[in-house]
């Protein structure tokens, strides 16, 4: 496969002011994966950008997000979506790459053709289905509702790099059907990981993600949960969905170790975020911390974990026993 000629600095220096750990994992990609990853990960948070901004109402992000949508269909200009954003503050990075998107549509089209296809679908996709969740409204009903979230926001991201892997290799392009269903449930898994990281950030934005069925089961309602007199009804609450995360995380891992071992670079792209979360499972579970800020892990924390699974990632069994030791519960 030819490579195609590298990007200049402005897309990676942009990827790196918006992701501290996946950039570790894209940028280590083969070049001309690294290239399509990256493009790919500014598209999707072009739409992260109008779906969080505090400043928009429900109904305009679900506008912009349509719009976006006919951008990346060829149906807009880019120009009228980024004109409709230009007056929101550029010192947000999330907003300086969504004022960008001109510049990051016109690098997706140096990328190989069918690259450009499956970047354009998936990212459309996902672009409507957060439009659809815009006018729904901040809260979940059940599992199911949360679950259809999710995969609007991070399973179709399970299936666009899965998809671009079987552009790539064709080892992998052999299993493709066997990956799919997997590469939702990762997406799921490191959804559920975002959500029980930012339930607090979440809440002040007007949304809170956890299911109503699990709030009424502990007697709690939207407004009740984060009191200090229900902490202990919280973070039960907060346990359940600690034990989903950690059921998608397993399949995850499923999803990992079918991967060609030659194709190690691949293998440490879905490893890094796949134990990383594991960490934050495990920093997240009984500790009443996650009621009140983002739980993040250290950067010490970062930097063993890609060391070490740096050194087994052709390993399967060496990789399930670093996950599941990761998983075990921090004494607090």
């Amino acid at each position: 496969m030819a490579r195609i000629q590298s990007f200049g600095s402005d897309i990676y220096a942009m990827l790196r002011q918006v992701s501290r750990t996946f950039a570790l994992s894209i940028e280590q990609l083969p070049p001309v994966l690294r290239d399509i990853i990256t493009i790919a990960y500014l598209l999707f948070r072009v739409a992260d950008c109008i779906e969080d901004h505090p400043e928009l109402q429900r109904q305009k992000k679900a506008e912009l997000l349509r719009l976006w949508a006919q951008v990346l269909a060829g149906k807009a200009s880019v120009e009228k979506l980024t004109s409709a954003i230009a007056l929101l503050d550029a010192q947000d990075p999330e907003v300086a790459v969504a004022q960008n998107a001109k510049t990051i549509i016109e690098r997706m089209h140096v990328l190989p053709q069918e690259s450009v296809r499956i970047l354009t679908d998936h990212v459309h996709a996902t672009a409507l289905g957060m439009a659809r969740w815009q006018e729904h409204g901040p809260f979940v009903r059940d599992e199911a509702e949360m679950d259809d979230y999710m995969h609007e926001v991070a399973g179709r991201v399970g299936y666009l790099l899965t998809d671009i892997f079987c552009w790539y290799a064709p080892a992998i392009r052999r299993i493709h059907s066997l990956l799919m269903p997997l590469a939702r449930e990762f997406g799921l898994a490191l959804q559920t990981v975002n959500i029980i990281r930012g339930l607090k950030k979440d809440f002040e934005r007007g949304w809170i993600f956890i299911p109503e069925s699990l709030l009424v089961h502990e007697g709690l309602t939207r407004e009740s949960f984060f009191s200090p007199e229900n902490r202990a009804k919280a973070m039960r609450v907060i346990a359940v969905l600690a034990e989903k995360a950690v059921r998608h995380l397993r399949s995850g891992l499923t999803y990992i170790t079918m991967l060609p071992r030659v194709e190690r670079k691949i293998r440490l792209f879905c490893i890094w975020p796949l134990l990383f979360a594991a960490k934050t499972i495990s920093i997240s579970t009984n500790n009443p911390a996650v009621l009140h800020a983002e739980a993040k892990i250290s950067r010490a924390d970062v930097k063993r974990i890609v060391l070490y699974s740096s050194i087994f990632s052709w390993s399967n069994l060496c990789l399930k026993a670093y996950f599941n030791y990761l998983l075990k519960p921090v004494r607090i």
